[in-house]
């Protein structure tokens, strides 16, 4: 291979990445408007709630509701699926390989107190994330509320309606998803320090199924 030949395929391959980035962009930007759409919808409605959206940058942005904050973080990269996963094995993508590239958006499920308290060591979970490629395809990983079979991967495409469909499952999704109480043996110990230093609610780490196995985590 000699340098025009090189030259070629690396410009072949920042073309392609750089029309998925500006796919999977312009959808994050989609979804920061669907989510304030959303946001506003229910407060209107349903002032209880007390939803809030908070925008914290390119990419990453909130949505508070209830007890729940979703975050939704837009990754910088451009990913390929490993030859074995599932995507790999449909006709959309053998018919041309460049298909399944793919940027991604993570959404993570957190405690809305875990960010009010500055509680550090809480934790979150992935509930879903979305992958959109060259063509505005887009499919889904994540739970069964939120997820999307690899089979539509070849008509799905991502506009506003399917972003609101999305946003709204998962809002669903973590509302059912409820916050059980730590085993006994986890939280038993404390120390004076803490209790004194008023450290104890930071230091002890919560999350909705922290120190449980449950069924959905299986699925």
């Amino acid at each position: 291979m000699n340098c025009n030949e090189l030259g070629n395929l690396i410009q072949q391959k920042a073309e392609l990445n750089n029309l998925v980035s500006e796919n999977t962009h312009q959808a994050f930007n989609t979804f920061k408007e669907v989510s304030k759409e959303i946001v506003s919808e229910l407060n209107k409605n349903f002032p209880v709630i007390n939803c809030m959206f908070e925008n914290k940058g390119d990419f990453e942005f909130k949505i508070s509701f209830g007890s729940d904050t979703l975050v939704f973080i837009l990754h910088t990269n451009i990913f390929e699926f490993p030859r074995l996963h599932e995507v790999m094995k449909s006709p959309y993508i053998k018919e041309d390989i460049k298909r399944s590239y793919c940027g991604m958006i993570n959404i993570y499920n957190f405690l809305s107190d875990s960010f009010d308290y500055h509680r550090d060591l809480d934790i979150g979970y992935l509930i879903g994330r979305v992958f959109i490629n060259k063509e505005n395809h887009y499919f889904i990983e994540g739970k069964r509320e939120v997820g999307l079979m690899y089979t539509s991967f070849h008509k799905a495409v991502i506009d506003k309606d399917s972003i609101y469909n999305i946003i709204v499952s998962s809002m669903e999704y973590v509302n059912n998803f409820d916050l059980l109480t730590p085993p006994f043996d986890e939280v038993k110990i404390i120390t004076v320090g803490e209790i004194q230093s008023n450290l104890s609610t930071k230091k002890q780490i919560t999350g909705k199924r922290l120190g449980f196995e449950f069924k959905q985590d299986k699925d």
